[in-house]
């Protein structure tokens, strides 16, 4: 077994603000702030922290998708939407479950699925 795994995931937001403000109403995601350009997400399922950026990262562009669990896709879609996210691929199957992917308010692409 490999003594190296993924520790730590640092994404890039246009808008730190929006961006705290749109994770803890979809996913109710807490965060701790060091200072006003970076802030960690707390306790969901990996550790990792926001960073201001004029970069966004979609999978049209090559970037890795990060894909989010939900036990109610069907709610977290419609959070999505209501919070200011964009739908960029409604729900579908897949191999394992179901899933959707959405734009966040920086234009960040992220998948949901659910089994």
């Amino acid at each position: 077994m490999s003594h190296h795994h993924i520790n730590y995931l640092e994404i890039p937001v246009k808008d730190m603000t929006k961006t705290k403000t749109f994770f803890n109403r979809v996913f109710g995601w807490q965060f701790q702030d060091y200072g006003p350009q970076y802030s960690c997400f707390l306790d969901v399922g990996i550790t990792g922290g926001f960073f201001e950026s004029g970069n966004v990262f979609t999978t049209e562009k090559g970037a890795p998708l990060i894909v989010l669990y939900s036990s109610s896709l069907e709610k977290s879609q419609s959070s999505v939407i209501e919070n200011g996210g964009r739908i960029s691929k409604p729900i579908f199957k897949f191999p394992g479950g179901r899933r959707f992917q959405f734009l966040d308010t920086n234009g960040n692409e992220y998948a949901v699925w659910s089994e």
